[in-house]
């Protein structure tokens, strides 16, 4: 909900931090994988109910996944590098939220349901920039994604990570909630897809 207002914010000076960072040559290839590493353990720390280290460790992961876009901007996006850094991404989204299950079972119900409609917002957002990519419109930004914005962004995916780490016993009202948000997300997506590929429908696509 927030994400293009923060970008508009953090962005420039995250570029200028990239573009330091490539011309010491670090690869953006080797920040995601440091990202991941620290994202696998948040998962890991929520599931064994270390919830100091794994809110630090779940921010050590958001600042380098900031990083690993500017750093490959500036020294050469490849697709390679957009491919990983996506499935990265989307592993420890669901990883922390069944490290959150293990770790708290009242509320294996609420993240399940949690589950579910990540999977189909994030069906509805990969279909969505996939189909674009092929009419070459996916030009939103300079991502490499069409990343189609709702309700529940990574902003809010954020900050409700941090609250299961600040409130563990809150877990599963926090799960409820943050379903219901990611809920009306995809429902979002779904009718922003549906609605831009009628609008653009003039090239037919093979079923």
């Amino acid at each position: 909900m927030f994400d293009a207002k923060i970008r508009g914010v953090i962005g420039p000076p995250l570029e200028v931090a990239g573009r330091r960072l490539a011309s010491t040559g670090v690869s953006p290839v080797a920040i995601t994988a440091a990202s991941w590493g620290f994202g696998v353990g948040a998962c890991a720390a929520a599931a064994l109910r270390l919830w100091p280290l794994a809110l630090g460790f779940w921010l050590v992961n958001r600042i380098l996944d900031g990083m690993d876009g500017p750093v490959a901007r500036a020294s050469g996006a490849t697709e390679r590098g957009a491919f990983l850094d996506v499935v990265a991404d989307f592993s420890v989204y669901g990883g922390f939220i069944v490290g959150v299950a293990i770790g708290v079972p009242d509320a294996r119900l609420a993240c399940d349901v949690l589950l579910l409609t990540y999977y189909v917002s994030g069906t509805a957002l990969l279909a969505l920039s996939s189909l674009l990519e092929r009419r070459r419109q996916n030009n939103a930004d300079e991502r490499s994604l069409r990343l189609v914005g709702g309700l529940a962004e990574g902003f809010e995916t954020i900050v409700v990570y941090a609250l299961f780490c600040l409130f563990p016993g809150s877990a599963a009202g926090i799960a409820w909630v943050f379903a219901a948000m990611v809920g009306v997300t995809a429902l979002q997506r779904v009718a922003s897809g549906a609605r831009m590929l009628t609008i653009t429908g003039a090239s037919r696509l093979d079923q």
